[in-house]
């Protein structure tokens, strides 16, 4: 039995001693594995340097010189319309004629009213002429020529209120013809034959629906000079001169390009973009470029800006601007604020704040923050490796 016993004990020691190797070397290796995998996984990329040439090339939008909505300013219906879209017409040119039948009734009695008016001032001018007369012969009162110089002046003032009203009743009836106020090209058109047109409003033409509230009948686009608006990065904005030559491309001309001329700009930085609203100005008589269209707007800078391109997904935005996270040797995260040139859709330039050969996290984190302490991974384990993080 005391054999029996003493074997149980050296067993149950034996175990005992296994099962806390066994936890203190599971424990250690949880160490490790947390010590390995705590910093966050990124994977870093090299920004690539441009030297640009002196010329920087910038999206614009083409504009008519002088866009004009033109809305109806009497009610009645469109009896006939002369012009329809893409028609050049002259300044004082007829586009439109409205029919107002109210309008001219109420002309008519307003005419009516201004020659009783006028009678009524006749007779009376005739009475106190008459009584202005009498009273130097004392054969009437003066109460009674105070009365009638009265009723004079009276009756003149009813003359001038219905002449008033009859211009401007008269005002009102010449808007039944719309002509162009500029020479230009019709645009759009929105009234047809037979239409119901308001003073606060108009309906659309077929297809397009009814419309309720304010609605221009005609658009009125002057395209002989047409306007073309660029922001230009506050690095080049000392470039940004008036007088300054400007050549744009367009997509539906490749191969070919159209000059320009900037004529004016801001004098101000956006402090939103820190670009610098500049106007470009280019002939169109030929009415090859049509407003609204997309361009790219070649400008010559004074000298070269070397700039590093980075991915835009490696931009941290900050309530003070915007920054990139480099990593150093020792894989401690430096968060560096930087100046931002053009953007490329996926791309954007570095002018300032990053140095050549630093390396960034190409898509950092939110919770990243200046020191921490990060894991490096490869591309093609990047997913893998981020996993493993996870867990």
């Amino acid at each position: 039995m005391l054999s029996i016993v003493v074997i149980a004990l050296v067993v149950a020691v034996v175990v005992a001693v296994f099962g806390i190797i066994t936890r203190k070397h599971a424990s250690a290796e949880l160490t490790k594995y947390t010590d390995n995998t705590s910093a966050p996984p990124v994977t870093l990329e090299q920004p690539v340097m441009q030297q640009n040439a002196r010329e920087i090339v910038l999206p614009g939008n083409i504009q008519a010189f002088t866009l004009a909505p033109i809305y109806a300013r009497t009610t009645g219906y469109v009896k006939a319309w002369y012009h329809d879209i893409g028609t050049p017409v002259r300044k004082g040119e007829l586009l439109a004629v409205i029919e107002t039948p109210e309008l001219d009734q109420e002309l008519a009695s307003a005419k009516a009213d201004l020659a009783t008016a006028k009678s009524n001032a006749g007779i009376a001018k005739v009475t106190a002429d008459r009584y202005n007369d009498l009273i130097g012969r004392n054969a009437v009162s003066q109460q009674d020529t105070d009365n009638a110089v009265q009723a004079l002046e009276a009756r003149n003032t009813q003359v001038a209120s219905s002449e008033a009203n009859v211009q401007r009743l008269e005002e009102l009836v010449s808007f039944e013809r719309i002509v162009a106020p500029f020479d230009g090209v019709i645009t759009a058109r929105n009234i047809d034959t037979g239409q119901l047109i308001s003073a606060t409003g108009s309906t659309t033409t077929a297809g397009a629906g009814t419309v309720s509230g304010n609605k221009e009948i005609f658009d009125i686009s002057a395209v002989r000079t047409l306007r073309v608006f660029i922001n230009v990065p506050q690095i080049y904005s000392p470039d940004a001169k008036n007088g300054t030559i400007a050549k744009l491309t367009l997509p539906q001309y490749p191969g070919r390009t159209f000059q320009g001329k900037l004529v004016r700009s801001s004098d101000a930085v956006d402090p939103a973009t820190r670009t610098l609203l500049a106007e470009v100005d280019v002939d169109n008589r030929s009415g090859e470029l049509l407003p609204g269209s997309y361009t790219e707007v070649h400008l010559s800078v004074s000298s070269d800006a070397p700039a590093l391109i980075v991915p835009v997904s490696a931009m941290i935005l900050e309530p003070d601007g915007l920054r990139v996270a480099t990593v150093d040797a020792n894989h401690h995260v430096h968060m560096a604020r930087v100046t931002p040139g053009r953007d490329y859709g996926t791309t954007v330039e570095i002018l300032a704040g990053l140095k050549p050969g630093e390396s960034i996290i190409g898509n950092p984190p939110d919770s990243l923050i200046d020191g921490e302490e990060v894991r490096v991974v490869n591309n093609s384990n990047n997913q893998s490796q981020a996993a493993e993080g996870k867990r």
